[in-house]
């Protein structure tokens, strides 16, 4: 069993150079200290924010500043580019009529990047 993931928690993506922040907006109407999040919690710079540099040359504007340095990879400012939602989610667990998402899914980012959860925001509820 997997901790329920709310508002404020630490993100992680493999090519960010920083952490980054879980919004959750509190249209889902499930509250511990924060609001609870569920899969579809997945937009760009409202729920995910930020990794500080991005160092994926699948990023259009990391492989313009590489291409500009002559090849030598060149960190960009992080711009989340996420679609899909979070994978897998729980299933027998709904927060507004969505699988609630626990600490153990994944985000894709379209240039590469895996986004995890590194701490979940609380540590009370645990979910399937």
């Amino acid at each position: 069993m997997g901790f329920s993931v709310c508002g404020g928690a630490t993100l992680q993506c493999s090519f960010g150079l920083a952490p980054g922040t879980l919004i959750i907006t509190p249209q889902n109407k499930v509250l511990t200290s924060m609001p609870i999040a569920n899969i579809m919690d997945n937009k760009p710079l409202l729920n995910i924010m930020p990794f500080g540099m991005c160092q994926s040359i699948a990023n259009p504007v990391v492989a313009s500043a590489t291409a500009a340095k002559l090849g030598v990879l060149t960190p960009m400012p992080c711009v989340p580019c996420t679609v899909a939602p979070w994978t897998p989610g729980s299933p027998t667990v709904m927060v507004g009529n969505m699988p609630a998402l626990n600490n153990s899914s994944k985000l894709m980012c379209n240039w590469g990047g895996v986004i995890q959860i590194i701490n979940p925001g609380q540590s009370t509820i645990m979910i399937p």
